[in-house]
């Protein structure tokens, strides 16, 4: 199969249209979505006037089975590109996101496997009005879905839409109304613990035979309201006990195929060098003397010297 650009020829050099391919075994085949699902037909020839090879079934020409299925062809290689689906959209939209952190690749993960559930994301971006976006979210939380996973679904779709406002395929984008008007922000606001609370919870791990060794690290946290992956990616440089100040420009991070990162702190506003009081410098002391040193510090993204190692000789996530 010839290539030339972007364009795809036949053994015969025919210019092959959107979604049709040529599999190893010399079979045409045809991608196209119902609901958001791939579906796919098959056929030995492309066009009805191809002889169907020696040994082959008779079949319908991939061309044919296009037409039967309901696909315009016309429409198919306008290069418009408007009759995309919505999930093919925000497919090339994430293709777009490189250098993401995991954490944001796993909730563009989540917003894909979300939408190949629903017929939404089976339709032409060109037909997409401003009140069909507002009507699927609107379904979205009706079905049970939260508001933060609503917010989280329009985060993806507002981008993609604009991209293809960006690049001249739609005119406007559907998704550019503001969400408050719509869905009902019904998520709770987290009420912080109160003292006595956290009295009982410190008194709880200090006095538990498991939980006993961690109770500087949950001191810690409670009283520097740094994040636990924050607190993982201390190493014995960024803390100053001279000074009383600990330094935090990274993360430690373990991604779902267990690899350990560092990463920069969540936000830019996160980085931050934070003065600690007397009793939070006593627990690091305390951290750093019970310390075990390692045979071989082991490094992670250029950093070594973790508070914490598990038995494996890696820093504690």
């Amino acid at each position: 199969m010839g290539m030339r650009g972007n364009i795809r020829r036949d053994s015969k050099h025919r210019i092959l249209r959107a979604g049709e391919t040529i599999r190893a075994d010399g079979k045409y085949q045809f991608k196209y979505y119902v609901n958001g699902k791939a579906k796919f037909v098959y056929s030995w020839r492309l066009e009805p006037t191809d002889k169907l090879p020696i040994g082959k079934k008779p079949c319908l020409s991939l061309r044919e089975l296009e037409k039967k299925i309901g696909y315009d062809l016309d429409t198919l290689c306008d290069p418009d590109q408007k009759n995309i689906t919505v999930l093919e959209l925000v497919e090339r939209y994430l293709r777009t996101k490189t250098g993401v952190k995991p954490q944001t690749k796993s909730n563009y993960g989540f917003v894909v496997n979300l939408l190949k559930k629903e017929e939404f994301s089976g339709k032409k971006i060109g037909s997409i009005k401003t009140s069909d976006a507002k009507l699927f979210l609107i379904k979205l939380q009706s079905d049970g879905r939260g508001y933060s996973s609503v917010k989280t679904v329009r985060g993806v779709l507002r981008p993609a839409f604009q991209m293809a406002v960006d690049d001249d395929i739609i005119v406007k984008n559907p998704f550019g109304f503001q969400l408050a008007g719509v869905v009902v922000n019904d998520s709770k606001t987290r009420e912080a613990i109160t003292k006595e609370q956290m009295r009982k919870f410190l008194k709880f791990v200090h006095d538990d035979n498991t939980y006993c060794k961690y109770y500087e690290a949950v001191y810690i946290l409670f009283h520097t309201g740094m994040r636990i992956s924050e607190f993982c990616g201390l190493t014995l440089k960024d803390i100053d006990l001279e000074n009383r100040i600990v330094n935090i420009d990274h993360q430690l991070q373990r991604t779902s195929d267990m690899k350990y990162v560092i990463q920069s702190t969540k936000t830019s506003a996160g980085t931050r060098k934070i003065p600690i009081t007397e009793d939070v410098a006593y627990c690091f002391r305390s951290i750093i003397e019970d310390r075990v040193e390692p045979k071989r510090e082991k490094f992670v993204g250029g950093y070594c010297g973790f508070l914490y190692i598990d038995d494996d000789g890696m820093p504690l996530v």
